[in-house]
């Protein structure tokens, strides 16, 4: 997410850093650099020209060029405008007084928006809603059926209608009062969509705005597409008045044209995006957060927020005290590895990490999830004993554990060796002054495994 223009902006920063002191020539250079990097990660040219005056109007002032570290300075200017572009602050959902609350889930064919429908019924759940779906799409029965699949996967009920409830009106109907009548709070309606925006989808879409009274009416983009979602999403809102974007596959788009345009252009916020295909994968936007993406200082928050919901607490606690007394064995590794695995993929993990200092070569670091399996599958193939006293694992014990987790016996040697090194390391630290400072310290989950394979 946002990748390549965070690499192109930190270039501009790192060369602005090298002239050793601002000028309104050199700080010329840097808009130009900065406005060709925002046109270049597909972002609306009218939005990067607001983007740069605003910039330029606040970078070119006495008070910057005279700073004593005036590239700081640059780079807060340039932060904050970020964030007005993107928004300001998160734009929560918001519910009606009397429920059941109705959302509008519209979009063009092909968008996600079926999946997004049961990824936000997943995340509604989560945070203390009881959520019903419906699909209206009466013209493709197999989008129907797709949403019934994902209700079912995510347990949560769908209302299917009767055999004369045919239109969308009477199945929205019949679903508003199975919500009253059940308690559910949230209906999300799964609208119809089409290739392209034609007079008799808006028509069917209105129809059920005036029908239903939602209190949101949530476009869905997907973020590959760019300027495409960003045109869509504003013709969407003239026709409709929608109240939000979420932005799907936001994992693979590394330009990020459309998140920084679509606040501006269509005044709306960008209320969700999805980064990923399961079905949790689907966070909140944090503007100010994906503001310190772009400049490559990571979303630390984020990556607490996750850490927090998934990491089981009491595990994270009894191995804090085996970690500092090296009394961890390789199940407790295996372990580790599987609380990991539990924050999504390795990858989206590392965006989240600030791209400066010690951290600023994660952004060049290749994660090959494959390797975690074959990690614990090794650790898996092991007798109970010999994950708990690894000194026993001979030659012979190691070519039936390669053989019984079809890995080599090179990829055992290489595993055990890091298990090694990790307690030896432990151990260290675990005496004298530096074992009391870490007796009292909170140790992350997953450490001192940061290294992990493939990594």
């Amino acid at each position: 997410m946002f990748d390549n223009l965070s690499d192109k902006l930190q270039r501009v920063f790192k060369n602005l850093r090298g002239e050793g002191k601002l000028t309104a020539v050199n700080m010329e250079g840097a808009l130009r650099e900065i406005r060709m990097a925002l046109l270049e990660a597909d972002v609306n040219f009218r939005v990067v020209k607001q983007l740069i005056e605003n910039i330029k109007e606040k970078a070119m002032g006495e008070e910057v060029l005279t700073a004593l570290s005036p590239t700081q300075q640059v780079i807060k200017i340039v932060n904050e405008e970020l964030i007005k572009i993107l928004g300001s602050h998160e734009s929560k959902l918001r519910f009606a007084n009397e429920p059941p609350s109705v959302f509008l889930i519209v979009g063009l064919q092909g968008s996600g928006k079926t999946t997004t429908t049961g990824k936000l019924a997943r995340w509604l759940s989560k945070n203390g809603h009881r959520p019903q779906l419906v699909s209206v799409d009466v013209y493709r029965p197999a989008a129907r059926e797709q949403l019934k699949i994902i209700a079912r996967d995510i347990n949560h009920p769908i209302y299917e209608g009767s055999a004369e409830e045919k239109t969308p009106l009477e199945l929205t109907t019949g679903a508003r009062r199975e919500c009253q009548q059940t308690g559910r709070d949230v209906l999300l309606v799964d609208t119809a969509g089409r290739l392209h925006i034609d007079e008799e989808l808006m028509v069917e879409l209105q129809q059920l705005k005036d029908q239903l009274s939602p209190v949101e009416i949530l476009f869905v983009a997907d973020a590959m597409t760019g300027q495409d979602a960003v045109k869509s999403a504003d013709e969407f809102h003239k026709r409709l008045g929608i109240t939000g974007v979420i932005l799907t596959k936001m994992d693979g788009d590394a330009r990020g044209g459309a998140a920084l345009s679509i606040r501006n252009v269509t005044g709306q916020p960008l209320k969700f995006v999805g980064v990923g295909e399961k079905s949790d994968a689907l966070e909140p936007f944090h503007p100010d957060r994906a503001a310190n993406r772009i400049l490559g200082m990571g979303d630390v928050l984020s990556l607490i927020e996750k850490a927090s919901e998934q990491i089981d607490q009491k595990k994270a606690i009894e191995m804090q005290r085996k970690l500092i007394e090296n009394d961890f064995t390789l199940d407790d590794f295996r372990d580790q590895l599987r609380q990991v695995r539990k924050l999504g993929p390795l990858g989206s993990l590392l965006d989240m990490m600030p791209k400066v200092g010690m951290l600023k070569g994660l952004k060049d670091v290749k994660v090959d999830e494959k390797e975690i399996d074959h990690v614990v599958a090794i650790i898996d193939s092991m007798t109970p004993k010999e994950r708990a006293n690894h000194m026993i694992i001979n030659g012979s014990r190691r070519r039936r554990i390669a053989k019984g987790s079809g890995t080599s016996v090179q990829e055992v040697n290489q595993l055990l060796k890091q298990y090694a090194e990790a307690r030896k390391m432990m151990k260290s630290l675990s005496g004298g002054m530096m074992g009391k400072k870490f007796g009292k310290m909170k140790l992350p989950p997953g450490f001192p495994f940061g290294q992990m394979p493939g990594m």
